[in-house]
Parts: C-alpha cells; sequence; structure tokens
C-alpha cells in the first residue's frame, strides 16, 4: 500500500506571486450547516480560510447566520431560508464547492440541484453523501472532479452494506466506489484511503485516535475545497488534505492530550504547519 509522504502533502502549497490578489486564490462555496448544526459551517468554512482560498462564501440557513458570523469575519455570506436560490446563484461564481457538512437531510432535492448545475470542483460530504444514499446514480450526472469523504458508516449506506464489511475491506470497498461513479473517494477512519478513479489508491500514515470527534471531519471537507479552489488537482488536493488534517491532530495530541484536543484546536495548529512548508519553497 502507498503512502501518502509529506513532500506530497506540501507540493499542493504555492509560493504565492507578488502580485497576487484574492481572486488568485480562488472563490470557495460553503453549503454547510442547518439549525443546532452551526458548528459544522464554522469548521469547515474556517479550515477553507486557514489553507489559503482567496475568498469563502458560507452559504447557510438564517437561523444560524448570527452564531457562524460571530465566530468568522473574513467570509462573505450567502443566507437563504426555504429558498435555495440563492445559494444556486452563488455556485455559479465559485470556482469550488463544499457541500454536507451539518446540512441535514431535509433537502434532498437541493443536493440534487447542486449535483445538476455545478460546473466547479466539488467536495461531497456528510449530509450530502446521505442525501443520495437511495440514487447514488446521480452522481452520473456530474461533469466535473467530486472528491466524496464518507466515514465508515456512510460509506456502509452509500454501498448498502454494514460497516463491518466496508471495515474488512476498507481499499477494496473505496477503490470500487471511485472506480464506478469516477470520483475521487476518501474514506476517513484509521488510516484513511485515498481512492482515485483510475484505480490508484493510496493510504494517509498521519492522525490519531483523538480525532475521533464530531467535527474533525468538517474540517477535512473545507480543507480539500481550500485547495480545489485555489487550482489543486482532485486526487492530489485530498491527499495533501488528508495528510495535514492528520498532521494537526497529531501536533495537537503531542500538547494538549488525545482524551482532550478538540477540531477547533486542529485548526490552530496549521499556520505553523504552513509556515514551516512556506521556508522550504
Amino acid at each position: 500500500m502507498e503512502l501518502i509522504s509529506y513532500e506530497m502533502a506540501a507540493s499542493v502549497i504555492k509560493k504565492r506571486p507578488i502580485d497576487s490578489n484574492k481572486g488568485t486564490f480562488g472563490r470557495l462555496l460553503c453549503i454547510c450547516g442547518s439549525c443546532g448544526m452551526a458548528g459544522a459551517a464554522v469548521l469547515c468554512a474556517g479550515a477553507a480560510l486557514r489553507c489559503g482560498a482567496g475568498l469563502v462564501d458560507a452559504a447557510l440557513p438564517a437561523c444560524i447566520y448570527p452564531i457562524v458570523s460571530a465566530h468568522l469575519l473574513e467570509p462573505i455570506y450567502t443566507v437563504y431560508d426555504e429558498d435555495f436560490s440563492p445559494v444556486l446563484y452563488s455556485l455559479k461564481k465559485a470556482t469550488a464547492c463544499v457541500m454536507g457538512c451539518g446540512f441535514s437531510t431535509a433537502h434532498p432535492g437541493w443536493v440534487r440541484q447542486v449535483l445538476q448545475q455545478i460546473r466547479v470542483p466539488l467536495v461531497l460530504d456528510a449530509d450530502g453523501l446521505n442525501c443520495i444514499v437511495k440514487n447514488c446514480d446521480v452522481l452520473d450526472q456530474l461533469t466535473v472532479p467530486a472528491v466524496l469523504t464518507p466515514h465508515p458508516g456512510e460509506m456502509a449506506r452509500l454501498l448498502g452494506c454494514s460497516v463491518n464489511e466496508v471495515q474488512a475491506d476498507r481499499q477494496g470497498a473505496a477503490s470500487a466506489f471511485a472506480r464506478k461513479y469516477d470520483v475521487v473517494l476518501v474514506l476517513k477512519g484509521a488510516g484513511t484511503v485515498v481512492a482515485s478513479p483510475d484505480g490508484r489508491i493510496i493510504q494517509n500514515p498521519t492522525g490519531n485516535p483523538g480525532m475521533a470527534r464530531g467535527g474533525s471531519g468538517d474540517l477535512l471537507a473545507g480543507m480539500i475545497g481550500a485547495f480545489l479552489a485555489q487550482g489543486a488537482e482532485s486526487f492530489t488536493a485530498a491527499c495533501a488534505a488528508v495528510y495535514l488534517h492528520g498532521l494537526a491532530g497529531d501536533r495537537c495530541a503531542a500538547h494538549l492530550s488525545q482524551q482532550a484536543m478538540l477540531p477547533h484546536d486542529m485548526l490552530a495548529e496549521l499556520p505553523q504547519i504552513f509556515l514551516k512548508i512556506e521556508k522550504e519553497l
């Protein structure tokens, strides 16, 4: 099994041109959060910001806008209620999109609309995946690179099997799905597996059990989205984000303990990781 290396992960970070502006580094649309799930939107958009996206557009329901905007000053916001059209309008201006973190399964039709209309690279996570469980063939409509990021439970629902069956052959499950639907598949868990449609499969050596808590996946989705928005190829973006996400978790565990570390602590580790990479450019 091939392993993601530090060099492969670091390669996604490029020296920034002296005449850069925010448009140089992409516009990421994060369609995340729902009533009761504001934290997912905060963590996803926060990770995207820390990973260098030029502009983050957080699309979220009006009921959680005051919470999310109080925690994150840097994004712009697309706020909606029952009318989803403002989000579809923002989608037209994005260079990449993340959908699903804390989204809820109340509106599967909205997920289908995004899949039908999207023209930029996509990360589909959490409830974005749960909304297509009964109709995975909707993925065949995609004409853009897509990265799917299920945990074992979501992978089992997508495949129509048990979690034990997924865990018994993680590489096989990830690779089969990636090939069938022409997507990059990130199967999260101990030794996260990244599978590409062309058959390549690679495992992550970083990370620890302290990351096994709600919110870690939201960070990962935002990180992948940020790298896609900046122009990284989908498999490379996924591998880099998975490695750096685990590395941030390892740094947290080293000084906060696996027991007490939290996802937002991992977010705080990213600046020092990127500082090291930039010094090596």
